[in-house]
């Protein structure tokens, strides 16, 4: 979607969500003052309706009404660290195997409760990835009264039909991080009002019927990059069903393999080399399915990706971020191209014996602002390189694993052909480090968890993951500085979900709060 990385698209953009959330009662009532802004007098054509639109899309990448930083869309908390996925990159990597924070004075002190499995109701980074999920509700729910009315355009269809799943998405990660949420939709109009609180399983179904709905009026593979299409809906409805023994004590794997042949068969195909799916240019990766979109000069964020880049350890950034040893022991050849690791030659150690020395655990430089070909990014500052979401090669791993749990309409034949795909790309395998193929006999679902955390490690997977194969909670598996110790240690079964923010119980009477907290 290169129109929608134009910084100028994206400010169209952010000038509406003020107007957006002005609006008040009927969308058909007209304001007596002739000089108030409305709905009405904003969209005037189909390019406004896309300019509103990137605005939906924006508010998971960037963070408020300028860039990097300033007037931003949530209030109370550092804008860079209330970043949609840069909060869900911390919720999902620093409370597992694969990554840890310096400094642990950041996010009101509380980030490193994240990587110690200790976080309270009241932490910072939860909190505003809750918020940034209503917002997203907020603004992709005004957007559909104001498009409502014009469905039979083809184009504004388009629009409508991928806020809906714009929603569906933030409403997705809800689902998996808090279980329950406040719960609003289109129905629901603006004003003084409090949600009421929806259930996991209700939440569930509302997710399902909405991307299953949608998907038959969504575009097809790749027809804009940038642009949710068929594949990404169905791709997120596969990830909605391989984690539905979790959500909703259901196994639905058949269900899964259904919606990951249609992304499979969808057009899209494995990068010939593993690390341009994270470059400058990874907009020209013809796997990524769907993808958060920056442009170093024309659309910057303290988002995940920045932080990734210029905070890493090891690589010349400011130290932040580094991986522990549970990781790195996953890569029985270290050489290999998915193995990108800053080590003792870049002055990190592979223990880390104390979380906030920077110099021990291994940096990652897996994300890079410098193109295939070697060129820099257009700006040293902010990356030009997107957030990849979903990947083919997810929906590979996914459909093995889908077989191996014994969900039909797939065959162990074809599932161990995907796995080695991604294990022998063709660039790889002629720069000599590609990791090789495997038996049918090495095939098992302890080898899926493992290969996912060696292909997908920092790209936010890695909790729902390890919740899904049991894995999280317990000690059936222990990481460094799990529950706070150095050799890890068991943390309670309540801590596979985040508790409902207290800042959100104190102003909606209607919320509960999860157990255990």
């Amino acid at each position: 979607m290169k129109n929608m990385r134009n910084k100028s698209t994206i400010i169209s953009g952010f000038t509406l969500v003020g107007l957006m959330m002005s609006c008040i009662g009927d969308l058909d009532v007209k304001p007596l003052d002739s000089t108030i802004t409305t709905s009405a007098t904003v969209y005037t054509d189909t390019q406004s309706y896309k300019a509103g639109l990137a605005k939906l899309y924006a508010t998971f990448a960037l963070t408020g009404q300028q860039g990097p930083a300033g007037a931003g869309d949530v209030a109370g908390v550092d804008e860079g660290f209330s970043c949609f996925i840069r909060s869900l990159w911390n919720m999902q990597e620093l409370t597992t195997d694969e990554a840890v924070w310096t400094y642990p004075n950041d996010a009101n002190g509380t980030i490193f409760n994240l990587h110690y499995n200790t976080w309270t109701p009241a932490d910072i980074i939860p909190t505003a990835l809750y918020a940034r999920i209503m917002n997203v509700a907020a603004l992709t729910n005004e957007y559909m009264r104001a498009t409502s009315g014009k469905l039979s355009d083809p184009d504004i269809l388009k629009f409508h039909t991928e806020a809906r799943f714009l929603r569906a998405l933030a409403y997705y990660y809800g689902l998996d991080l808090f279980g329950k949420m406040a719960f609003v939709t289109e129905n629901d109009l603006p004003g003084a009002y409090f949600p009421p609180e929806i259930s996991r399983a209700d939440l569930y179904s509302f997710i399902e019927s909405e991307l299953v709905e949608i998907k038959p009026l969504m575009g097809a593979a790749r027809f804009e990059y940038g642009r949710a299409d068929k594949a990404a809906c169905a791709m997120l409805l596969a990830k909605l069903y391989m984690n539905s023994e979790v959500y909703i004590g259901q196994a639905k794997y058949t269900e899964a393999i259904t919606q990951l042949k249609e992304v499979i068969e969808a057009g899209y195909s494995l990068a010939p080399s593993y690390l341009n799916n994270f470059l400058a240019d990874n907009h020209t990766s013809p796997e990524i399915i769907f993808a958060q979109l920056f442009d170093g000069t024309r659309s910057q964020a303290y988002d995940g990706v920045w932080v990734m880049i210029y905070g890493n350890a090891g690589n010349g950034g400011w130290s932040g971020l580094r991986t522990t040893s549970a990781l790195v022991s996953k890569f029985t050849n270290p050489n290999e191209a998915r193995a990108l690791f800053a080590k003792e030659d870049k002055g990190q150690s592979l223990e880390i014996q104390a979380v906030n020395n920077s110099s021990q655990g291994y940096g990652v430089y897996k994300f890079r602002n410098v193109t295939s070909t070697g060129a820099a990014g257009s700006n040293p500052g902010f990356q030009d390189t997107d957030n990849p979401m979903f990947r083919l090669a997810d929906a590979y791993l996914m459909y093995a694993e889908a077989v191996l749990r014994g969900g039909s309409g797939g065959d162990l034949a074809t599932a161990l052909g995907y796995v080695n795909a991604i294990r022998t790309r063709p660039a790889d395998v002629t720069a000599g480090n590609a990791a090789g193929a495997i038996t049918s006999g090495q095939l098992d679902l302890d080898f899926i968890l493992d290969e996912r955390a060696r292909e997908l490690y920092w790209e936010g997977h890695r909790r729902t993951d390890l919740i899904r194969f049991g894995k999280y909670t317990g000690n059936t598996y222990l990481w460094p500085w799990k529950g706070g110790e150095a050799a890890g240690t068991s943390i309670g079964a309540h801590r596979v979900l985040f508790p409902v923010p207290a800042a959100d119980r104190a102003s909606n009477p209607n919320l509960t709060q999860n157990t255990g907290y």
